[in-house]
């Protein structure tokens, strides 16, 4: 059909067309400015992508600095939780102290260099791992140890660690006893290049090769990390040098051009990290960012009268290109439908009626895309907590099960199931029992690391599925998450302007290597249901 179609395409028609018209108004458009261009192009291009390239950088750092700022956040929280917790008694006890500080650094790794526990006259008692040199340095002259004995939890000055032997960030928070008096300090320390911490930066590069990021501290007037790793741990350069890093310094937070202490000019820009005084700054230089525009002067002096003649000889047949990409459209619709093409958007070629045409096909083929996903994610997820359902839960178990088997590893299962949930949907209403569900999954889901699975797979029964679990401790490890699932719910739940009391209890299941996955399931229900007997807000432990 498009071929006979086009076969009675006359010249009339063509001269007709609005696209035609188009396409010789724009020519004439060609002619007269091309003469103008070079003069006015240059200039504008220049400012206008100046003004596009410090809003790119400024957006590159902001990401960059709320992603190291959150991460510092992470490591402060976890830090004045875990001093928090930390039992004063075993101040007393280096042993007992490290054996504590080893089972809190397998479970949170954030602090990939470890954690030491210093007390008020500087001396370390206890660490995990346990370093080299022994626990005689004094740490007192260190600014995270002054702060933490003041009171304070605080982010110390990046050095070179005496056992990591790379640089690494000391943090530091106060342990105090139940009067509130500070009787030592936890230092948890982390490696700046550790996977998911700053090595993200000390690799990204931005433009073709010396472009890239840098994270300075004022405080300390030092480059904490850069993409050029012969800056990480050096001072930043005297004032003078580079204009715009001493305005940095002085507490400017924005974007410009500056020329650095190499005498490169760059566009910079600079965004605060709040959690820690520190900026980042996102730099690239100038010769990159706009040489666009010096190929934009050679291409507009070598190809003005080539590309006049060409436009005008294009201009001539646009109406055979335009009707050409609407068949090609057809056509390729066409052969999706008879699922000889998989789905997927058609190229726009021109932003003209046939553009239009495209575009409107393929928003209406993403949003069926978009519903076909909908439907799948309904599919596998709770539509009350979003949690995965009881189908999602069984194929993740046999996809764990049999990881399992590979890396020879234990896998438990917990299968919880509230206490004192009915009571509530029959005095408050349905509506309240969903709005508990939804905390209760919240308050579940903060107890999990990210390899672990948290399935609501019916009423008021979740499964919480741990895997690579070492064989020697997954008693211990799955006893300390039930543990924490039970405190969990401790707390009141505000309902509608209603305290509510729900416990759970739980059946935990280890595996045997021998059961399948619904036998696993199977015996974790059992002895939830023991645990329901004994007297609720309990955990049992399947015995094979």
């Amino acid at each position: 059909m498009p071929k006979k179609y086009y076969g009675r395409t006359s010249l009339p028609r063509i001269f007709n067309s609005v696209v035609t018209r188009l396409l010789v108004l724009a020519l004439c458009i060609f002619i007269s400015g091309s003469v103008l261009r070079y003069f006015v192009l240059t200039h504008f291009l220049r400012e206008d992508l100046s003004a596009v390239v410090e809003n790119q950088q400024l957006a590159l750092a902001t990401y960059v600095a709320h992603d190291i700022d959150g991460k510092i956040v992470q490591r402060q929280v976890l830090l004045e939780r875990l001093a928090a917790s930390l039992p004063t008694r075993l101040l007393a006890q280096p042993e007992q102290l490290r054996a504590w500080l080893k089972e809190h650094f397998g479970y949170q790794t954030l602090f990939s260099a470890g954690l030491f526990v210093v007390t008020p006259n500087g001396v370390p008692i206890a660490d995990y791992p346990v370093l080299r040199d022994p626990l005689t340095i004094n740490y007192a002259d260190r600014d995270y140890v002054k702060a933490g004995l003041g009171g304070a939890s605080f982010v110390g000055r990046p050095v070179v660690g005496r056992a990591a032997k790379e640089p690494v960030l000391p943090m530091s928070a106060p342990i105090r006893n139940e009067s509130g008096e500070v009787q030592a300090v936890l230092v948890g320390v982390t490696a700046l290049a550790a996977p998911g911490f700053l090595d993200s930066l000390l690799q990204s590069r931005i433009g073709n090769a010396t472009g890239g990021f840098l994270l300075v501290s004022p405080r300390d007037k030092l480059f904490v990390a850069s993409s050029d790793l012969d800056k990480v741990l050096k001072p930043t350069p005297p004032p003078g040098v580079d204009v715009l890093h001493d305005r940095a310094m002085a507490g400017f937070r924005g974007a410009g051009i500056t020329v650095n202490e190499q005498g490169v000019e760059e566009v910079a820009a600079m965004v605060s990290v709040p959690s820690t005084g520190w900026f980042v700054v996102g730099r690239v230089p100038s010769s990159e960012a706009f040489a666009t525009v010096g190929r934009m002067q050679h291409f507009l002096i070598k190809n003005a009268v080539f590309a006049i003649l060409v436009f005008a000889v294009l201009s001539s047949i646009g109406l055979y290109f335009v009707l050409r990409h609407l068949f090609y459209a057809a056509e390729h619709a066409d052969r999706m439908t008879r699922d000889e093409l998989p789905l997927e958007p058609l190229p726009v070629v021109r932003d003209d009626e046939v553009g239009h045409l495209i575009s409107a096909f393929n928003r209406l083929l993403i949003k069926l895309n978009d519903h076909q996903t909908e439907l799948t994610r309904m599919a596998h997820h709770d539509t009350l907590t979003g949690l995965p359902n009881r189908a999602h839960l069984s194929e993740r178990l046999r996809q764990v099960l049999a990881l399992a088997r590979r890396n020879e590893t234990q896998v438990g299962l917990l299968f919880m199931d509230l206490d004192g949930f009915k009571n509530i949907n029959d005095t408050l209403g349905h509506e309240a029992g969903d709005e508990v569900l939804r905390q209760v999954a919240k308050r579940f889901a903060n107890t999990l690391r990210e390899s672990d699975t948290l399935a609501r797979i019916g009423g008021d029964e979740f499964v919480l599925l741990l895997s690579d679990l070492e064989d020697d401790n997954a008693e211990e490890a799955v006893s300390t998450v039930a543990a924490k699932c039970i405190d969990a719910l401790k707390t009141p739940f505000f309902i509608f302007g209603t305290s509510c009391i729900v416990g759970v209890s739980i059946g935990i299941a280890l595996w045997d290597r021998e059961s399948s996955a619904d036998n696993l399931l199977r015996a974790a229900d059992r002895v939830m249901y023991q645990a329901k007997k004994t007297g609720r807000g309990k955990y049992i432990i399947y015995k094979h």
